[in-house]
């Protein structure tokens, strides 16, 4: 069963606000090898001129998640998960995030296609802070693999 092309337009209830803590933070940069003292460190971080440590660039799929579990629990989506490849994955920053930074994160689906098969649903995470003011766009690319 494909995916439903319908969820294209599809806009999910905002989740969040998601505290961004010191200690997710410097876990997230030590998992994925981020070094720079300004991901770990507050007092480098201050020295930089920053508030407080900032995140990884590719901080944002933790809040992207939650928003994903939205999309992948609809029950018309027709998306199973067991069939789901990471496909693509970009972000565009208005702002860098730093601890204390609390975000509210809206999905909707910009695009559903279907190749050979398999479909591939695109979405955008939009994430704000408690101001309304734009983060970051988180947007991925799901490939959901076709019947065998």
């Amino acid at each position: 069963m494909s995916v439903n092309p319908e969820l294209v337009g599809r806009e999910f209830p905002p989740v969040g606000p998601y505290l961004v803590g010191r200690e997710k933070v410097r876990e997230f940069a030590l998992a994925v090898l981020a070094t720079n003292p300004i991901y770990l460190d507050v007092t480098s971080a201050r020295a930089a001129g920053l508030a407080d440590v900032v995140a990884p660039p590719t901080f944002p799929v933790v809040v992207q998640e939650l928003t994903l579990a939205q999309l992948l629990a609809e029950p018309d989506a027709n998306i199973d998960f067991t069939r789901v490849v990471h496909g693509d994955q970009r972000f565009s920053f208005s702002r860098d995030i730093v601890a204390g930074d609390e975000l509210m994160a809206t999905l909707s689906v910009t695009s559903v296609k279907t190749l050979g098969g398999h479909s591939m649903v695109t979405s955008e995470s939009v994430m704000t802070d408690t101001t309304g003011a734009h983060v970051v766009t988180a947007t991925s690319t799901l490939v959901v693999r076709g019947d065998e």
